[in-house]
């Protein structure tokens, strides 16, 4: 009776270890598929992202893109694509942010043109020219007090206007680069104006 009254309560309780497990391991199974989506919607970049963040960024971003390379051929100019990637390299979720960023890459493009404009025009695309140009550009980024943004956009702008070869005179090689690059930020500041990201929402900083 003693080994009887003891193993009873032995087995009550194997029982109840056993039930008290099984809900929640269906519930592990059940909400797997549940965290794999969470992973994919929220990525690991503290800032949760929730379907119709995606949607709107998304939207927005593709609005931006598609506005900036209209308004580039609406003026003709022969490499309109150079706007709407300016476009989605500087766009922010606000207007404050942008012209932050957008005042640094605007004076770097005129710098880039500038020196580009000059050296085409008297040089070659020589590859000891052009690597004195990007040093050159760097000191007069550091007499303009620039960061580094402006100097990385600029040097950019040089590398195009110098290296890519054209027909036309540097000069106004350097003016549609100019051009293309002030439509793009000009479209990234009316978007951030107009279409403002809630606050939260995850945005591609530069």
């Amino acid at each position: 009776m003693d080994a009887e009254s003891a193993s009873t309560p032995l087995l009550s309780t194997r029982s109840l270890v056993v039930t008290s497990r099984s809900p929640s391991s269906s519930a592990n199974k059940k909400s797997y598929p549940i965290s794999i989506l969470n992973d994919f919607v929220m990525p690991n970049n503290g800032v949760a992202w929730t379907a119709r963040a995606v949607l709107a960024h998304s939207a927005r971003t593709a609005v931006a893109a598609v506005v900036s390379m209209l308004a580039a051929r609406l003026f003709g100019l022969p490499e309109a694509y150079w706007a709407p990637i300016t476009t989605l390299v500087i766009t922010q979720s606000s207007l404050g942010a942008a012209l932050a960023v957008s005042w640094q890459r605007f004076v770097g493009t005129i710098l880039g043109a500038v020196v580009g404009g000059i050296v085409a025009s008297n040089f070659g695309p020589h590859v000891f020219v052009f690597g004195t140009s990007v040093f050159i550009l760097g000191l007069l980024r550091a007499v303009a007090r620039l960061d580094l943004t402006a100097y990385r956009f600029g040097a950019v702008t040089l590398a195009v206007v110098l290296l890519v070869p054209r027909t036309g005179p540097p000069w106004q090689i350097a003016f549609h680069r100019f051009a293309e690059v002030s439509i793009g930020i000009g479209v990234a500041l009316i978007l951030a104006w107009v279409w403002p990201e809630r606050e939260g929402t995850p945005s591609g900083k530069s």
